[in-house]
């Protein structure tokens, strides 16, 4: 085993660093504040292949792995969650599942843009009444003419109302349960087709979340993803390389706390000294520190495994499971010796643990995680 990253995964993530703290940094509280989705900075990542990291060249992507995934979204989230969980939610979600399942004309027409940022990518599964149960999907396809007519809705959906392209599941015949869910490639300006409500949130209040609405909305047979039935199935897939990249912005939304914590203990002076210097605060550093390191090695083992085309959903879990516990208890340990000031929003800890809270919920909750790696290790077991 090499635990050494190479020299362009080291170059990878000192310009992605860079990028961050001159064009994210400056900006990310006010953002926060203002419930700001920065479209205007998408061309900017784009110009570094940020919207299309796992995509090969050919279709207009920067033909990197999931290692360097990882940390480049490691990177942005230690400069801010929302800039970070954006590009993971384009990248992982709608155009990885039109890379993965599309077909050639579908990957031409949709994931090319994408994978350029000219473009932004949603991706609908979760309804008011699936969450973490996404096989009780309500919204239904009904045949028609040459595609299909959906009706219903999705909710908690990143760039819902940005998206120019949003890959959705519906129910294709409910007698099926799971095994009836198929799903589609809508388009900004399809009728039927329209945003709902954007989300007012505790946190990633810069990350644009909304709901989809579709009404008689008529999607064409060369808009189906995948093939029918399999909506449901290819949505789980989706979410093992998803959960790669939460894992990986767990990493980096606590290492961005806990590096402020350390600058903090060695400037605050309690006394007659740097708090740093007492062992109450040197034993929180500690574990946050090797929390972190723990995290990202679970993160990088499942990256590196899925570069190598094995089946990562234990590891994926894993990963995304204690990188996202550990990610709350490092900020809340880092607002705990930032003391009185870490309740405020002059510190970078209350925003990285305001931000935090959702990576143990969004693609899928640390319930759901156990449940998952329950389910693999019996399996493995029972072989």
């Amino acid at each position: 085993m090499n635990f050494e990253l190479t020299e362009d995964q080291k170059q990878i993530r000192m310009s992605v660093r860079e990028f961050a703290e001159a064009e994210i940094a400056p900006r990310a509280r006010e953002w926060d504040e203002a419930q700001h989705f920065p479209i205007e900075l998408l061309p900017k990542l784009a110009e570094l292949g940020l919207m299309g990291i796992i995509f090969p060249e050919d279709y207009g992507g920067a033909g990197l792995g999931y290692i360097e995934y990882a940390i480049i979204i490691e990177e942005l989230g230690r400069v801010d969650g929302s800039i970070g969980l954006s590009v993971a939610a384009h990248n992982s979600l709608c155009s990885n599942h039109i890379y993965m399942f599309g077909t050639e004309e579908q990957k031409r027409k949709y994931l090319i843009p994408l994978a350029q940022g000219r473009h932004l990518g949603a991706w609908g599964l979760t309804e008011p009444s699936a969450g973490s149960d996404a096989s009780g999907t309500r919204t239904v396809a009904v045949r028609k003419d040459g595609g299909w007519v959906v009706n219903g809705s999705k909710n908690f959906i990143t760039h819902a109302i940005h998206a120019d392209t949003c890959v959705a599941v519906a129910s294709t015949d409910r007698s099926k349960g799971s095994k009836g869910i198929t799903a589609f490639i809508f388009e900004k300006g399809m009728k039927g087709f329209s945003p709902s409500k954007k989300e007012n949130k505790l946190g990633m209040r810069a990350s644009e979340t909304a709901g989809v609405v579709f009404e008689d909305c008529f999607v064409p047979d060369e808009n189906r993803l995948g093939e029918e039935g399999m909506g449901f199935i290819n949505a789980m897939q989706v979410l093992d390389g998803g959960r790669i990249s939460i894992a990986a912005l767990a990493v980096g939304i606590a290492q961005g706390a806990y590096e402020a914590a350390i600058r903090y203990a060695k400037e605050r002076v309690q006394f007659g000294r740097p708090i740093a210097e007492f062992q109450a605060i040197q034993f929180k550093l500690a574990d946050m520190a090797t929390a972190i390191e723990a995290a990202r090695l679970l993160t990088y083992r499942a990256a590196y495994l899925k570069d190598r085309g094995q089946p990562v959903t234990k590891q994926a879990s894993m990963a995304k499971l204690f990188a996202s516990e550990m990610c709350v208890r490092v900020c809340e340990e880092a607002i705990q010796i930032h003391g009185g000031y870490g309740y405020t929003k002059d510190y970078l800890p209350e925003k990285c643990w305001r931000d935090a809270k959702l990576l143990t919920i969004g693609e899928g909750t640390s319930e759901i995680q156990r449940i998952i790696i329950a389910r693999q290790l019996l399996r493995e077991l029972g072989e």
